[in-house]
C-alpha cells in the first residue's frame, strides 16, 4: 500500500475533520469521554475493528480520554487504510 502524498494527506484530513491531524508522521486524534468506562468501551470498539481489518493503531487510554495514532509502519507512513480506519474510529464513538 502506498504512502499518501502530502497533498493527498491534506485533502483526507480536511475530509475527516473532527480533530484529526498529522502528528509526527501519523494520523492522530484525541477523543473525550465522561469517565474511564466510556473511554475503555470506545477503545474496545476500535480494537475490534482493528482486529477485523488486521490493521492496528497506537492507542493511549486514560481516564476520560483515548488518543489514537494511525500509521502503516510497514509502508513507512500514512496510507489510505489509515484514513479508512480513522473514519471507522469516528463511527465507533457513536
Amino acid at each position: 500500500m502506498d504512502v499518501l502524498t502530502q497533498e493527498q494527506l491534506s485533502q483526507e484530513i480536511g475530509d475527516l475533520g473532527n480533530g484529526w491531524e498529522e502528528r509526527g508522521g501519523t494520523l492522530h486524534k484525541e477523543y473525550g469521554f465522561e469517565d474511564f468506562a466510556g473511554a475503555m468501551a470506545f477503545a474496545n470498539r476500535v480494537a475490534d475493528a482493528a482486529e477485523a481489518e488486521d490493521h492496528h493503531p497506537d492507542m493511549l487510554v486514560t481516564w476520560g480520554k483515548v488518543e489514537l495514532w494511525w500509521v502503516n509502519h510497514s509502508a513507512g507512513g500514512i496510507t489510505a487504510k489509515d484514513v479508512e480506519m480513522a473514519r471507522r474510529s469516528d463511527q465507533a464513538q457513536s
